[in-house]
């Protein structure tokens, strides 16, 4: 089974370069988001895509609305997938998709406490117009909907990804101890971590990043076999 890891909230070359070495498939790159300090600007985000050449392994997380200022960020970033975390409306993603077929469009589904129906009509809504869905956690008390460190009820997760015709990343709360779990539980396309590879400094660990990749490739390497024992029978 083919996998994603996305590590988001990038601060710098070094970090980046680690990241890609230590097997991460994506690095996202969050643009001003309304409740935490960004990591970067959008002008420092640029040139370190640019000068790493990554455009292709780069995701804009984004909390803008409008479908022509999404896809003019993804132009000056020079990237060619989107995570569109903010209240999207459906028209507008309909829209981006139509004025760029090519972009791949992934779009964040927020879990609050018993919010699966509400997931259950985004999912119906946005499907045609997107590449893949990824849930995250709700902030309470900061209204952060990302790199909140939370970990959200995972059933919501799995009947989403049941309900989904499109593949279904996983956030919120990730690290090396819970990470097997979540994915067995969850049965994700892939996972994505931010605040739980990090040192209490904010950057991220390299030995906390392998073990962390390490441990995701582990646990779809048991649902392949199970997949298979499966086929057999």
């Amino acid at each position: 089974m083919e996998h994603i890891i996305q590590i988001a909230g990038i601060k710098d070359e070094r970090e980046a370069r680690m990241l890609l070495s230590a097997g991460v498939s994506y690095l996202g790159f969050p643009i001003d988001p309304p409740v935490h300090r960004g990591d970067l600007s959008i002008d420092e985000t640029e040139r370190l895509i640019h000068t790493l050449e990554i455009e292709l392994v780069s995701v804009a997380i984004t909390y803008l609305g409008k479908a022509d200022e999404i896809l003019a960020l993804c132009r000056q970033l020079g990237v060619r997938r989107v995570q569109l975390h903010g209240d999207v409306q459906t028209a507008e993603i309909a829209a981006l998709r139509d004025l760029d077929p090519d972009l791949v469009i992934c779009k964040g589904l927020i879990i609050h406490e018993n919010n699966l129906n509400e997931m259950r009509t985004l999912i119906e809504q946005n499907a045609p117009h997107v590449d893949a869905f990824i849930t995250d956690t709700f902030d309470p008390l900061s209204g952060a909907t990302g790199a909140t460190g939370l970990v959200h009820d995972w059933g919501i997760s799995r009947r989403i990804v049941d309900l989904s015709p499109r593949p279904v990343i996983l956030a919120g709360g990730l690290h090396v101890e819970n990470i097997r779990e979540a994915i067995i539980t969850v049965r994700p396309s892939g996972v994505d971590a931010h605040t739980g590879v990090e040192v209490p400094d904010g950057r991220k660990d390299e030995t906390l990043v392998r073990a962390f990749v390490e441990e995701v490739n582990n646990a779809f390497s048991i649902i392949s076999a199970e997949e298979r024992q499966a086929a057999m029978l």
